[in-house]
């Protein structure tokens, strides 16, 4: 890529993100379009503009961004969001402290060295402007690498301090969310799994209560059997269905008679997709659907709870404390029997993994382990095809066709500038669901910790496809021949590959935060397809409502495309300073513009009380390991005499890392007694607590309890507690 195409794709996407936040501060004053950028505001029952829309400041949603408090984030949309933000402030920390000393220190070191050629550049010598200002124009050796050396010490020194504050803080707001005297139901129950085969008489409910009550007498509750649910499901899902159907077309009617007081009712045909079959009519035949499916549901719960009772269960406590000394004790001697973790949140349970045995859940683990590996292996390679094939060269050389249009000097400006980042972000697209099915295969009980687990699965695969095989494939595939002739030349050659391919990571980040942050705070997308669904296909309020329904951050892709451009910016920090400034500029446009997000838009699809952040941790440790083995790699090359100083560097990582772990992490793994013994504000209604986890499946259309008498045990005799 020359200067004229880095210029290119800079500035367009700048005026992109203009004009971009232009449409937002038009688009959102526009009342009609409040469910598309206000839904969180609307959900909670808050005004969604103060002080009306055309009254309204443009701009006004950056002063209220940077003036909200962390505290409104946590009001707004959960711990797990403000743990987020936590995330970009360390990032964004560690960049502009990295920069104020790298940038006027580093700059000049390299742009007045003399002692080399511009053919050994950090561009494949077509940028000559970035070569002079990074670590590829000064010599392989002499008094300036020392400049490097140091800065390579204080870009980790600032990585410690800041993680080693943003782990002392998440600790806090964890803590302070677990001592909360508001009742959460999952503070009240555990789930236990691997519960051994019942002795002969003994029910699986008699088996689980006397177990429980023997060792916690005065703080027991009750347990809830989990049973295998796909059947209920089934019928309750399509039940639910036809109960939307009728609200539908009871809608349609209501329309049609305000124009037309003797319109006839709609009517529908009963055949393959409403195509062929009997003409019925719909308001008539969905609630024949609906008693007949009722029937069939209230039949299907008792089989249900009686029948397929699994070897899992959720225990309850009438204590805090209890429930989290439970979680922390040993309950059996062998490790595959009564197995207790936390229990998530009632919304969060995945029920088909709760029954998973130990050893399954083993055997999918590994298996799943397997399939992601090979799935990194094997998507490296179109990977680093496309990586190698979207240069222009290489593209002309596959396709002679294309080099009459290709010649043209602005389509080639254009081209460079964009083919090869948009080509690696249209195929990184693919993969998240595919990871998210992976995550669930592994019999993880819970959305949250689903999430955590396709998170590190896409950071992995993020920085071993797009940040190493993105950088290796063009240096591999061009340099064939001479690895091919001298195979101990490959080290050399994939040393150098790093910094050879600056400008098209510098683009990269570019077109992330630019473009990519401009359609996040424009909305484009999900405004067209709310405006489209709501003229044409939403017929009632529900509908609607699921029409603009925002979702959550999406953590699972979020995260590991923050990770993948804090590595690309950390690892180039040394070698090519002039990237740091487009990492501040990125995690401090996410910074703010996400905040607003947050505060407006998005609504929490679970809360894990920060559980993500020791995974974070681990990864943005991760990034500046790979950052110094870069670097040690890179002084290598260069031949410069005292490049061991840099070979402890890892070391020191990792004791950090080790020190971190045995100092904070046990807290997120189970919650401290002497945070849950903080008093509540009331006295806890356990019934509420217990129904609330009871699958929609098995209480539909139930408000007592005797249809579980099968599955559920009895109420303990004991009181409730107010801890």
């Amino acid at each position: 890529m020359n200067f004229s195409s880095f210029l290119t794709s800079l500035g367009t996407s700048f005026v992109i993100f203009v004009v971009l936040m232009l449409l937002f501060t038009w688009l959102s004053r526009k009342p009609g379009n409040v469910e598309v950028y206000y839904p969180n505001r609307i959900l909670k029952g808050m005004n969604p503009v103060e002080g009306g829309y055309m009254t309204r400041n443009p701009f006004s949603w950056i002063r209220e961004a940077m003036s909200s408090s962390e505290t409104d984030i946590i009001n707004m949309s959960g711990v797990d969001t403000a743990v987020y933000f936590v995330f970009l402030g360390t990032a964004l920390g560690i960049f502009v402290f990295s920069g104020v000393v790298l940038l006027p220190v580093l700059l000049p070191v390299a742009s007045t060295d003399h002692s080399i050629k511009a053919a050994n550049t950090t561009s494949k010598g077509t940028f000559n402007e970035l070569d002079r200002l990074s670590m590829g124009h000064v010599g392989n050796s002499g008094p300036r690498l020392w400049a490097f050396i140091v800065a390579t010490y204080w870009v980790s020194v600032v990585t410690y301090f800041l993680l080693w504050r943003a782990y002392k803080h998440v600790t806090e707001l964890r803590a302070k969310a677990l001592m909360s005297p508001e009742i959460r139901a999952d503070q009240f129950a555990i789930l236990v799994r691997d519960i051994p085969p019942t002795s002969v008489g003994q029910s699986k409910k008699e088996q689980i209560d006397s177990f429980f009550r023997a060792i916690y007498p005065d703080t027991f509750y009750r347990s809830m059997v989990v049973t295998d649910n796909k059947e209920v499901n089934k019928i309750y899902e399509e039940l639910e269905g036809y109960k939307k159907k009728l609200e539908r077309a009871e809608a349609i009617y209501a329309e049609s008679k305000k124009t037309n007081p003797d319109a006839l009712k709609p009517l529908h045909k009963t055949g393959f997709l409403g195509i062929v079959g009997e003409k019925v009519d719909s308001i008539e035949f969905y609630n024949d659907k609906i008693k007949e499916l009722i029937q069939q549901l209230e039949v299907e719960q008792k089989v249900t709870l009686k029948e397929k009772q699994q070897s899992s269960a959720l225990v309850f406590f009438n204590s805090r404390v209890a429930a989290a000394s439970a979680l922390q004790n040993l309950h059996a001697p062998i490790v595959d029997r009564w197995t207790v973790i936390d229990a998530p949140e009632p919304r969060q349970l995945i029920w088909t993994n709760l029954s998973k045995t130990f050893y399954v859940r083993i055997i999918r683990q590994y298996v799943v382990y397997v399939v992601v590996f090979l799935t990194i292996f094997f998507y490296m390679i179109p990977i680093g095809f496309i990586s190698a094939l979207t240069t222009l060269d290489n593209l002309v050389k596959l396709l002679p066709f294309l080099k009459p249009v290709v010649s043209q000097k602005a389509i080639k400006t254009v081209l460079e500038a964009y083919l090869p980042q948009l080509a690696l972000i249209i195929f990184l697209a693919l993969l998240p669901k595919f990871l998210m099915f992976l995550s669930k295969a592994e019999g993880i009980p819970s959305e949250s910790h689903v999430t955590r687990a396709a998170s590190g699965k896409y950071f992995y695969f993020s920085v071993l496809n797009v940040f190493i095989g993105v950088t290796l494939a063009g240096t591999l595939l061009g340099a064939f021949k001479s690895i091919e002739k001298d195979p101990n030349s490959i080290f050399r050659v994939l040393a150098e590959s790093l910094p050879q391919n600056a400008t098209f990571f510098l683009t990269f980040v570019a077109l992330k935060f630019f473009v990519g942050y401009g359609l996040e705070l424009s909305r484009i997308v999900p405004l067209i397809i709310f405006h489209l669904k709501k003229k044409y296909l939403c017929k009632t309020e529900a509908e609607i409502k699921e029409a603009w329904a925002p979702g959550d951050l999406g953590y699972a892709t979020r995260f590991p495309s923050d990770m993948l451009i804090m590595t690309i910016v950390l690892c180039y920090s040394v070698i090519a300073p002039i990237i740091l400034p487009f990492g501040v500029v990125y995690f401090g446009l996410g910074w703010l513009l996400l905040r607003n997000q947050a505060l407006k838009v998005y609504v929490p699809s679970f809360e894990s009380y920060g559980r993500m952040w020791p995974h974070i941790h681990t990864r943005m440790l991760a990034t500046l390991i790979l950052y110094q083995v870069t670097m040690c790699g890179y002084f290598g090359i260069k031949t410069f005499a005292p490049t061991p100083v840099l070979f402890p560097l890892p070391i020191f990582s990792l004791i950090f890392a080790f020190i971190c772990q045995k100092k904070f992490r046990r807290f997120f793994e189970s919650p401290a007694l002497e945070v849950v013994s903080h008093e509540l504000k009331e006295i806890p209604n356990m019934d509420i607590v217990f129904r609330s986890f009871i699958p929609p499946c098995l209480s539909a259309g139930k408000s007592d309890d005797h249809q579980f008498e099968d599955a559920l045990s009895h109420v303990s005799k004991t009181g409730s507690s107010s801890v």
